[in-house]
């Protein structure tokens, strides 16, 4: 009988990550399903861990740079030695990536050299395919250790930072010479056709993120009282959290009970907590920094709805997780949230950047009976895990590998 085992490499930048866990999720996935995976990342992560399941995948994860920088040389000058041909052409590809790129051609010297390392561990660990995640730095590494001789390579792409940098990302260099390039969304894959040739559009696969469906059982009914609401995600612009506070601001005047619960932290967490502050919002605003997954979901019960304002997006894990565990969702309309949200059936969406149209949904959510509050989650809950069940996806994914 044949061995369908897939033995991949996944190439990382920096992971284990408290927001990456959907990468965790994947790997775990496929290793359920019988396939072997060797964790490379570049470095360890900068947030501190508290997930169990994250400190369990930090050991084992090999780091590409704790084995130092002789190492790196090393290999580099070994993979010369075997074959200069092929180096030459692969050091045209970091230049010419280089070039074009934000960090510069030093930068895409380093990838090459780490490419070089990623390559002697895709050797021993004998595997066949590498993928990575996020069209940025992983990605290169990836495309260069194939150029150096290692296994053909695959990566998806989330958004939205890829989007805003395509050129220089050279997210077309990444798309020609993989074997196929993974989207979340549709709108993903609508926005990587810009920078593909049409040659390489049937590349181009839709993979969602998934959810672990065993993490989720039959959720508690929704609170009463209220209205209650919680954000997840890193305290950086792109997510809105100082829009919800203005959201907030306005709702409390004809909803004194509203209360909004914080995940997360972050670089604005400093003008949040001010923000908070000046607003006299300390009593309907509780921040609780990263937080472990059986928190998230015990946040997620004592809410009735999450609330994503973000001016940028993929497709939110978060928004899955919440819709999973039961709980409505009002979030912007961008990219590929309506592609799950369905306003009026699991949720609301509103115009980025409009807090007036985010206090309306979160007062209009506030009015609706408990009823049809509770259809609506039961059909959000419905559609995430038809969709986005972790096990399907991660299938998907190695059917493509295989294929």
């Amino acid at each position: 009988m044949k061995d369908t085992t897939l033995h991949i490499a996944y190439i990382l930048n920096s992971y284990p990550q408290p927001s990456h866990s959907f990468i965790r999720r994947e790997i775990r996935a496929l290793e359920a399903q019988g396939h072997k995976v060797t964790r490379l990342a570049m470095r360890a992560g900068d947030a501190p861990l508290v997930d169990n399941q994250d400190l369990e995948e930090a050991a084992a994860t090999q780091y590409v740079l704790r084995a130092g920088a002789m190492a790196l040389l090393g290999a580099t000058a070994l993979n010369f030695s075997l074959a200069p041909k092929r180096f030459a052409r692969a050091l045209a590809l970091a230049w010419r990536c280089g070039k074009r790129s934000e960090v510069g051609v030093l930068k895409h010297l380093i990838y090459l050299a780490e490419a070089a390392y990623a390559a002697k561990v895709c050797e021993a660990a004998k595997a066949t395919h590498a993928h990575a995640h996020f069209g940025t730095n992983a990605a290169a590494v990836a495309m260069l250790c194939h150029a150096l001789g290692g296994p053909e390579y695959s990566f998806t792409v989330h958004g939205p930072e890829e989007y805003d940098a395509p050129r220089a990302l050279s997210l077309g260099d990444k798309i020609a010479q993989s074997k196929f390039t993974v989207a979340i969304t549709s709108y993903g894959r609508s926005q990587l056709s810009r920078w593909a040739g049409p040659a390489h559009w049937d590349k181009i696969k839709v993979v969602h993120c998934g959810v672990d469906t065993s993490h989720f059982p039959d959720p508690t009914p929704l609170p009463t009282g209220g209205p209650r609401f919680v954000a997840i995600g890193r305290f950086v612009e792109q997510k809105g959290q100082l829009l919800a506070l203005d959201a907030m601001t306005q709702l409390v005047t004809t909803q004194p009970n509203a209360h909004l619960t914080l995940i997360g932290d972050g670089e604005m967490r400093p003008e949040i907590e001010a923000r908070i502050k000046n607003l006299g919002l300390s009593d309907h605003i509780t921040l609780t920094g990263w937080v472990d997954e059986a928190r998230i979901l015990a946040e997620l019960q004592n809410a009735h709805a999450l609330l994503m304002p973000s001016f940028a997006e993929g497709l939110p894990m978060v928004i899955m997780e919440a819709m999973a565990a039961g709980r409505l969702v009002i979030a912007t309309y961008i990219a590929g949230i309506p592609e799950l949200v369905q306003p009026g059936k699991t949720g609301w969406l509103v115009p980025a950047g409009d807090a007036a149209a985010l206090a309306d949904a979160m007062a209009d959510m506030a009015q609706t009976t408990p009823e049809t509050l509770a259809q609506m989650a039961q059909a959000g809950r419905a559609r995430v895990l038809e969709r986005h069940d972790v096990e399907t996806e991660a299938a998907k994914l190695a059917a493509f590998i295989a294929g």
